[in-house]
């Protein structure tokens, strides 16, 4: 078994509870750590026995495009998603943080980090 993490994926969404968020939009890092058997491509070298980056940042923007209120709505949905198009997935945790977040004074981000594990 092996973790995966892709980490820094940056987007600009529209997730929050504040109209203005809705509208104008903030910026967002997500994070995505997974673990997964890779023994496969560990021999192989070959792409298709192992679980593709590209494609999963594709799966994360598309989650990321889609408006929520909520950072654990967002992180929620990531991993469902994530978890249904990749069976061989294990164990997985996200963590979605928003920059500079409209709080009522300086604050760098907030974050969410959500796990899920694979039944049966």
């Amino acid at each position: 078994m092996s973790w995966i993490s892709i980490e820094g994926m940056e987007f600009h969404s529209y997730h929050g509870c504040f109209k203005e968020e809705r509208v104008i939009g903030t910026r967002f890092i997500v994070d995505l750590w997974f673990e997964a058997d890779t023994t496969a491509a560990e021999s192989s070298d070959n792409l298709k026995d192992t679980i593709d980056y590209q494609a999963v940042y594709q799966l994360v923007k598309g989650q990321m495009d889609e408006s929520s209120h909520l950072l654990e709505h967002v992180g929620r949905r990531i991993l469902d998603v994530f978890h249904l198009k990749y069976p061989q997935v294990i164990h997985s945790k996200v963590k979605v943080s928003k920059l500079n977040p409209p709080l009522g004074g300086k604050i760098h981000s907030v974050n969410v980090t959500i796990e899920k594990e694979r039944n049966g």
